[in-house]
């Protein structure tokens, strides 16, 4: 196969990449690379601590198909063996580690979501157990003995804990060795991670140097920030937008992107080409309503298919601007002269995950019955013949009542 120029190769690389460490070797892998016509190794780890994936981690599944697309080879690892050791987080406390069953449930869940990025049959996955677990007692200490304390408080977020006086375990400092053990293991010319990466990969860099191979190049992508404007994107924190969700939600949710992140979801997890990029900017200011329509319909497209994307498009349009009732509601009939309690209406539908959210919708105003909202619990709908309400759940719930 033919490889596209450096240049080319680099223009695409670097796109919205926040660090390469170091550039140069970059080139020069790819010159080489070029002149053997041999793919260069990329390598990603991937801890399955969680089974749902979000447009978070689509920054650097992104990264890792567009190494694809320039004809490298790709190397998805499945850290089962690290995520039983639990990799600190950036909110300095060690993150819990799982059971292996656990373990297997969210990497086969993570492999079908991320299947939705990757080009499959182009894609080695491979499992750190395989070679992790080999290991005997005398290896972990030979391993040790190549990392020394004063590096390893290096890393911010273990700095941070010490000045703090906070503990951090033995184990834990073991985590960034067994991660550049990957490197080493596969000979990687390239390893993928967030900023949050940037000392596990170095590791590998020195580790590979040791061993006496070509020391990997490190390239670190951003942390997406989530539709809240200010945290990075997290199941925990309520701001994400799941990429296996139904493309009605995706659509509004990606509607709720602050305006002034909309140029960085463009870059980062959209597959518009690096010339339309440039024309983006100036479409947010000129018109940031339907740029951010565009915005939304094109992340649900990549994840549902051209025809969802449209009709997510209608339904936001049916039941936000025009305020209607979709036809696909469910439909609910109470016998005339029964009085109900909506809140147990709403319950009985699963229209939310339960009574307490509902509660809390409620009191924020986002409960409807024909416009009006329903702020107290203890509302109750005694139903007439021929009566017949629109009922709104939040923002993407609704049912029709009526008395049959």
């Amino acid at each position: 196969m033919s490889f596209p120029s450096v240049e080319e190769q680099l223009n695409v690389i670097k796109r919205g990449t926040v660090e390469i460490v170091p550039e140069d070797d970059l080139v020069e892998k790819l010159k080489k690379s070029r002149k053997e016509n041999k793919p260069l190794r990329i390598k990603l780890g991937c801890d399955p601590t969680r089974p749902d994936l979000h447009l978070g981690h689509s920054v650097i599944l992104r990264k890792l198909r567009q190494f694809q697309d320039l004809g490298h080879q790709v190397i998805l690892i499945i850290g089962d063996f690290t995520a039983l050791i639990g990799d600190p987080t950036g909110q300095n406390k060690t993150r819990p580690s799982l059971t292996e069953e656990e373990i297997k449930e969210n990497a086969r869940t993570y492999l079908d979501q991320a299947g939705k990025i990757l080009i499959g049959e182009k894609t080695e996955i491979v499992y750190n157990s395989d070679w992790l677990s080999d290991m005997k007692f005398q290896d972990v200490i030979l391993l040790s003995s190549k990392m020394t304390v004063a590096r390893m408080i290096e890393r911010d977020d273990f700095s941070k804990r010490y000045k703090n006086n906070e503990s951090i375990s033995l184990h834990e400092f073991l985590y960034p060795l067994a991660q550049g053990q990957d490197s080493v293991y596969l000979k990687s010319d390239v390893e993928l991670g967030g900023t949050d990466q940037k000392f596990n990969l170095l590791v590998g860099r020195d580790l590979q140097k040791d061993d006496g191979q070509d020391p990997q190049v490190c390239l670190m992508m951003p942390l997406l920030v989530g539709t809240d404007g200010s945290m990075k994107m997290s199941k925990s924190y309520d701001n994400y937008i799941g990429i296996d969700e139904p493309a009605n939600d995706m659509y509004g949710k990606s509607l709720s992107i602050p305006d002034d992140l909309m140029y960085s979801y463009y870059e980062l997890v959209t597959d518009i080409s690096t010339d339309e990029l440039e024309s983006v900017k100036e479409r947010i200011e000129k018109d940031p309503r339907n740029t951010k329509h565009d915005l939304a319909f094109t992340i649900t497209r990549m994840y549902h298919g051209e025809q969802a994307a449209k009709d997510a498009r209608k339904y936001f349009e049916q039941t936000v601007i025009n305020k209607n009732i979709p036809d696909d509601a469910p439909e609910l009939t109470f016998e005339a002269g029964s009085t109900h309690r909506l809140l147990d209406i709403i319950s009985d539908a699963n229209l939310t995950s339960s009574n307490g959210e509902t509660k809390r919708m409620m009191k924020q105003g986002g409960v409807t019955l024909d416009d009006d909202k329903i702020k107290s619990p203890g509302y109750e709908i005694t139903f007439q013949p021929g009566d017949e309400f629109a009922l709104k759940v939040g923002k993407r719930n609704f049912a029709k009542l009526k008395a049959e």
